[in-house]
């Protein structure tokens, strides 16, 4: 999700940790998270294993109810369980927690078995009370549902009808029960927690969880600190620790990796591609992109109730501008010249890596570089050109708009030059400004233009739903999901109707529907997909996994796979290759046996999707005649 997000969720300035006493915390994470085992590679004498990544991004928040961006959400991925994962190779779901699952005919009840063999870092046993109440909490509490509250807006009840079973019944059937990208949180331990808008997750260490990794040391904008969880259910990750090293310019990363100071890069540029391909002790890896590259067009910053607020520009309210501007953009040449062509120019908004959803205009439909029809447009409209050439809009104030883009990216600002060249030609001032943060403007509506950027998971029901209505903040400084203040009651509609669609094409082709929506209205404006140029110390690291294996990327999976299989270099032989999620020990320290029966799951789930389908296109029939 690059080495930036596309915006920052925060609330109003002041806020500040609840301040609680999680009374025991710190002692009862420490057996889990610094026993030296076998598992883990540590003996107790040797020193311990360690991989440092390199990172820019700053920690929004270490709480899973809260974080947005790519570094927090990864970490999420790292420290807690969800229900379901992703097979590396294949992008399937596969079991995590739930170890099985079943539905109803009419598809409405979910019924998920945990499995008895996992535990949170603190030696407690994880329920399925912790996945109730974390749901329940989400589905109660507003504050709790910032980040994934889309996933269970359509949940009418959770219950934990034992110890290993949790019921879900839905309002409508759900097309991402199998998806549900939600961290499952110890209730034990959250439950104490009175305030989630505030509570950060950061008061004490280290931070409790049941995924393959624990949050041990944090200091904001220096250093985050994993440690490997030696009883994880699918075994213990083979390094003994994870390092994230803050180092905020892409060359200073460069040179960190050279001198051996950090292990693992991403985010890098074509010339540091090219450049590291024959450095000694260094392998550079190129991944088809996940993550699209984007600009967000102020439409006119609002809250659900329609009141504005922000400074953005009004001529970026008339639609004839923003296609103006929008024609400008000669996204084959962005491409080619600020990313090396190393990326895909195109405006779909799902990747084209992802191509049961991935739309892209036909001919007809595109709305494509031309400058000629640009100045067309704005002449037609009475945007005239002033004295210094600059267009000035019916008001007198000329189309001159603030453009910040994320100044830890030269890609973006490379872009941005160029963008602010060729809409000069069109008569429109682009005043590019790189900032080290953009959600702070985000946050206050005070801009007209920005760089974004989104990951993109193999169901694309997330990125979807950031678009819609409910996004919108209710208050001035409150929780918001929106990255471009839009609003479309179509969309709305469609993400509607593709939520609850079980047949895979038929989804598929609303979802194209909702994409040429946005495509069509020229405020989330999508470039394309670079490729995700990566580059490890193979002397420290000798095989991970990539995502999709093969040919795929290590940061930013829709899992842990990278850092979980990473087999430190020397112990080759004792690990195993480390590849496709395979650990290399023994049956009962994480074999592929969880990934094997995931992906025949998978199989199972999708023939009972169609035989729901047919029951419900039977009943439909019925109920018509």
């Amino acid at each position: 999700m690059a080495t930036s997000v596309s915006r920052a969720r925060r609330f109003a300035a002041g806020v500040a940790a609840a301040g609680l006493a999680l009374s025991g915390l710190a002692a009862a994470g420490t057996t889990a998270a610094t026993a030296a085992t076998d598992d883990s590679g540590d003996s107790g004498d040797d020193e311990p294993t360690s991989l440092t990544i390199a990172v820019a991004q700053e920690v929004d928040s270490l709480s899973p109810f809260i974080a947005v961006r790519l570094l927090t959400t990864n970490m999420g991925r790292w420290m807690y369980d969800f229900l379901t994962n992703y097979d590396p190779e294949t992008g399937e779901t596969i079991p995590a927690l739930a170890e099985d699952w079943e539905t109803s005919e009419d598809g409405l009840t979910w019924t998920y078995f945990i499995r008895e063999d996992a535990t949170w870092t603190d030696g407690e046993p994880v329920t399925a009370e912790d996945v109730a109440w974390t749901f329940n909490t989400m589905m109660t509490d507003p504050a709790a549902a910032e980040a994934n509250g889309n996933f269970v807006e359509n949940f009418a009840s959770v219950t934990a009808t034992d110890e290993h079973t949790v019921e879900i019944v839905l309002d409508e059937p759900q097309v991402t029960m199998l998806a549900l990208d939600v961290p499952i949180l110890p209730e034990h331990i959250w439950s104490q927690v009175s305030d989630f808008g505030a509570f950060n997750n950061d008061t004490e260490f280290p931070i409790v969880g049941s995924g393959p990794f624990v949050l041990t040391e944090y200091e904001p904008n220096v250093s985050i600190t994993l440690e490997a969880n030696p009883d994880y259910w699918r075994g213990a990750p083979k390094f003994d620790q994870l390092v994230l090293r803050y180092i905020d310019d892409p060359d200073a990363q460069v040179e960190a990796l050279r001198s051996g100071e950090v292990d693992f890069v991403f985010g890098l540029t074509p010339a540091q591609y090219e450049t590291l391909q024959n450095e000694e002790n260094i392998t550079v890896s190129a991944a088809q992109g996940k993550r699209f590259q984007a600009i967000t067009l102020n439409p006119g910053a609002r809250l659900q109730d329609g009141t504005p607020f922000g400074d953005g520009h009004p001529a970026l309210q008339d639609p004839v501008v923003r296609e103006a501007l929008v024609r400008t953009i000669d996204r084959d040449a962005i491409y080619e010249v600020a990313y090396g062509g190393l990326g895909e120019a195109n405006g779909g908004y799902i990747p084209s890596r992802y191509d049961t959803y991935h739309w892209e205009p036909s001919e007809d439909e595109t709305i494509g570089f031309d400058i000629d029809e640009a100045n067309r447009l704005l002449d037609e409209a009475g945007y005239a050109p002033g004295d210094d050439g600059v267009r000035v809009g019916p008001d007198g104030r000329p189309l001159s708009f603030r453009f910040n883009v994320h100044g830890d990216n030269p890609q973006y600002i490379q872009a941005a030059e160029m963008m602010a060249e060729w809409a000069g030609e069109a008569g429109m001032e682009l005043l590019v400004e790189p900032v080290s943060e953009v959600g702070s403007l985000l946050d206050e509506g005070t801009y007209d233009i920005l760089t974004t950027g989104w990951n993109v998971n193999p169901d694309p029901n997330y990125v979807l739903s950031i678009n819609l209505c409910s996004g919108l903040p209710t208050e001035l400084g409150g929780p918001y999901l929106s990255d471009a203040y839009y609003c479309n009651e179509s969309y709305d509609q469609l993400y509607a109707e593709q939520l609850s669609e079980l047949d895979v094409d038929t989804r598929a082709g609303i979802v194209k529907d909702m994409q040429k929506t946005l495509y069509d209205d020229n405020v989330f404006v999508v470039w394309g997909y670079a490729d995700q140029l990566e580059a490890y110390r193979s002397d420290v690291i000798a095989s991970m996994t990539p995502q999709p294996d093969p040919g795929g990327n290590y940061y930013g999976q829709d899992g842990y796979w990278s850092w979980w299989s990473a087999v430190p270099a020397g112990e080759e032989d004792s690990a195993g290759s480390g590849g496709s999620g395979d650990d290399g020990g023994s049956d009962d320290d994480g074999s592929n046996t969880g990934l094997i029966v995931g992906i025949v799951a998978a199989v199972v789930v999708v023939l009972l999707l169609a035989f729901l389908l047919l029951r419900r296109r039977g009943a439909t029939a019925d109920d018509r005649e």
